[in-house]
C-alpha cells in the first residue's frame, strides 16, 4: 500500500527546492546537473511531478519540456515546517524548541549574540 504523499516536502524534495530559489525557474536537465549526488533524469523527473501535486512546484511548458518554479519563498516554507515542529514535537512552547536547538547545535559565542540581538529586536517590534 503506497504511504500517503507528506505535505511538507521530503529531504530530496527540499535539495530541488533550493535549487530552485537560488537559480529560478529550471527544467529537469538544469536541476539535475545542479544536484549534488548523481540521479537519473527519469528520477529527477518524477520527484518534479510529484511535488507539482503536492503544489510545491510549477510548471509551464517549454518546447518539449517543462520549466519548474518553487510555489513559495524559502521563509514560508521553513516557517511551516518548523510551525508543524513546533506543534507536533513541542506542544507549541517556544522556549522547548529553542532550548532543544540550543543543546543539539552547540552556537558559538558569536551566534549566541546574534540570538541576543535577535530576541532583543523582536522584543521591541512586539511590545
Amino acid at each position: 500500500m503506497a504511504r500517503p504523499p507528506q505535505p511538507h516536502p521530503t529531504p530530496a524534495e527540499l535539495e530541488v527546492l533550493r535549487i530552485l530559489w537560488e537559480r529560478g525557474p529550471s527544467t529537469v536537465r538544469e536541476v539535475l546537473e545542479l544536484l549534488p549526488k548523481e540521479r537519473a533524469y527519469t528520477s529527477v523527473m518524477s520527484l518534479l511531478n510529484v511535488m507539482v501535486d503536492k503544489k510545491l512546484v510549477t510548471r509551464k511548458a517549454e518546447g518539449r519540456a517543462f520549466r519548474y518554479t518553487a510555489h513559495s519563498q524559502p521563509n514560508q516554507t521553513e516557517g511551516k515546517i518548523l510551525g508543524t515542529i513546533l506543534d507536533r514535537v513541542f506542544d507549541g512552547s517556544a522556549s522547548a524548541l529553542v532550548s532543544r536547538l540550543l543543546e543539539q547545535s552547540r552556537p558559538t559565542s558569536e551566534e549566541l549574540e546574534q540570538i541576543r540581538q535577535l530576541i532583543e529586536q523582536y522584543k521591541q517590534q512586539n511590545d
